[in-house]
């Protein structure tokens, strides 16, 4: 099979075309077009858009293709990728007695779930525990929450089947490479599960909230045929070792009823916001570190001023998709200021996980048809920063120390509900007086505030100027009524426990997974250590038996 690279054709076009510039690019018409493999779009020239295609191609004569075009780089001899679990269960764990060890994960995000999923497809019996709730009960919570309900401590954005990334925009591109072909497998088992064919090429694939649901409760289904275990409402609350046993508990959530299980292995797949799991972990001295992350606000804009600043306004733009960026700058106090998990045609979202305090994040459903777009506008924050606003005594928690004093005041500054300001009053540093033609895209109940009083002041500094500079790239992006909303906090665990070159941690059996561990920063990199873990940990039950 060959790959044929830089394909350049017009938003409109159809197969004859494509077929046309793919014979002359090698030089045949002998050939079939067997997949699309990558689709992304060029915009540098607003007045020809075009799309830059990737595509597979079968032909007879592939060698004399080959060699006609030797020099070209675009043209190449390629395999289809195909992932091969390493380490089969031929018995160890797959028989009926429900008295073996198990293999216990907890966390029922992309990490955790894809870890299960491998394991179970390979013969092993996982048992998944999650504090949440299952999607479908989680989302009505949700929803009950954004109408003005009191929290779901267990239930939530953060909490519950999918992880935090379920209620996102359900992005799926990555900066990680993977040679061994997981990636590939991921978006293939995604597909499988629910989502569009069309994540299988496109640059930038993302899945949607509404989607996502589908394909959580697919995966689900499919892990428990298998023989896993999926206990929803089931709180992790402690380890211990009996001899060389490993014993885990868990709290039933709905009846206080607390369980103990006989562990093979113990994978610690929580999400960024266990911070009760952190705190048992600092406690039973579990070998952590603090890490940096990031923390700003979300800014909010009109779809149509991001998609016309992007791809232009000919009739061509209006067929494309809604437009994302991605912007970077140095501040001028040497900090890193950069938008994160930006949503085209989404919504902000209220996605605190505890009484009183204020987080938001991003989400866009499939079609991206939101009136607004928006991104967060985050700043670089590190272990120097919570030692000299005074949480140095926290130790490894001091991160988690750190959001939770501005998580407090954006409370405190939005009465409870999400702070909201214009661009023009946070840059004047005051309580925001009204809102422009911008009207906010948010998810649950917000209030005009100063959301200078949610943030540290050099945090403020960094986010204006960086704004400031983003406007030069993306015109309008500094817009006086642009619309600001805080806090975000959560755009990575605050902690990493550490774990050596076999995924495990120095307590025998446990292996720390995914985002909330500090090993992931996303739907697919998640999902990846997932299945790494996985991996370390069939070759460990194996080596035990």
């Amino acid at each position: 099979m060959i790959r044929v690279n830089q394909i350049k054709v017009p938003i409109k076009y159809n197969e004859e075309l494509l077929h046309n510039k793919v014979a002359a690019i090698i030089g045949s018409q002998r050939f079939k077009i067997s997949g699309l493999v990558k689709k992304s779009i060029d915009a540098r020239d607003k007045n020809s858009l075009m799309y830059i295609l990737s595509v597979d191609i079968n032909a007879d004569d592939e060698v004399r293709i080959l060699r006609k075009n030797i020099n070209n780089k675009n043209i190449m001899l390629t395999k289809e990728e195909s992932y091969t679990f390493p380490c089969q269960n031929q018995s160890v764990l797959n028989c009926k007695d429900d008295s073996s060890d198990k293999i216990i994960i907890v966390g029922a995000g992309p990490a955790g779930y894809f870890c299960a999923l491998y394991l179970a497809r390979n013969g092993y019996r996982p048992v998944v525990l999650e504090r949440g709730k299952c999607v479908e009960e989680r989302s009505r919570d949700v929803d009950d929450f954004w109408s003005g309900a009191e929290i779901n401590q267990n239930s939530n954005v953060s909490f519950g089947e999918g992880g935090a990334g379920t209620f996102s925009d359900g992005k799926l591109n990555t900066g990680i490479k993977d040679k061994a072909g997981r990636i590939r497998a991921i978006i293939n088992d995604f597909i499988s599960f629910g989502a569009g064919a069309e994540i299988g090429y496109s640059n930038k694939p993302h899945v949607g909230t509404d989607v996502l649901k589908t394909v959580m409760r697919n995966m689900r289904e499919e892990i428990i045929s298998l023989g896993g275990e999926i206990h929803f409402n089931s709180r992790f609350s402690d380890y211990r070792y009996d001899g060389d046993k490993l014993l885990v508990l868990y709290e039933d959530i709905s009846s206080g009823e607390t369980h103990t299980i006989n562990a093979a292995a113990l994978v610690l797949a929580i999400g960024h916001s266990s911070r009760d799991t952190f705190e048992l972990l600092n406690e039973k001295r579990l070998p952590m570190e603090p890490k940096a992350f990031a923390m700003g606000l979300r800014i909010e804009h009109k779809r149509e001023l991001i998609n016309s600043s992007q791809y232009g306004k000919s009739k061509e733009a209006a067929l494309l998709p809604a437009a994302d960026y991605k912007m970077t700058y140095r501040s001028s106090e040497g900090r890193s200021v950069y938008s994160f998990c930006m949503c085209p045609g989404g919504y902000v979202v209220n996605a605190s996980s505890d009484k009183n305090q204020s987080v938001v994040n991003g989400m866009s459903y499939h079609d991206r048809d939101a009136e607004n777009s928006n991104s967060a506008i985050v700043v670089n924050v590190t272990s120097e920063d919570f030692i000299s606003e005074g949480f140095g005594e926290h130790g490894v928690l001091a991160g988690v120390e750190f959001q939770k004093k501005y998580e407090a005041l954006a409370y405190t500054e939005g009465r409870g509900r999400i702070p909201v300001s214009t661009l023009r009053d946070y840059r004047d540093n005051k309580t925001c007086e009204g809102l422009g033609n911008i009207k906010p895209c948010i998810k649950g109940d917000f209030t005009l505030a100063n959301l200078n009083n949610c943030l540290p002041e050099y945090i403020n500094n960094a986010i204006i100027e960086g704004i400031l500079y983003y406007d030069e790239r993306l015109e309008g992006f500094a817009s006086d009524d642009a619309v600001l909303s805080g806090i975000e906090s959560r755009t990575s665990s605050p902690v990493r426990i550490i774990r050596d070159d076999n995924f495990m941690s120095e307590s025998k059996g446990i292996f720390p997974c995914g985002e909330g561990a500090g090993y992931a920063g996303g739907i697919t990199s998640a999902a990846v250590d997932g299945i790494k873990v996985a991996e370390a940990v069939a070759a460990y039950i194996n080596h035990r038996h």
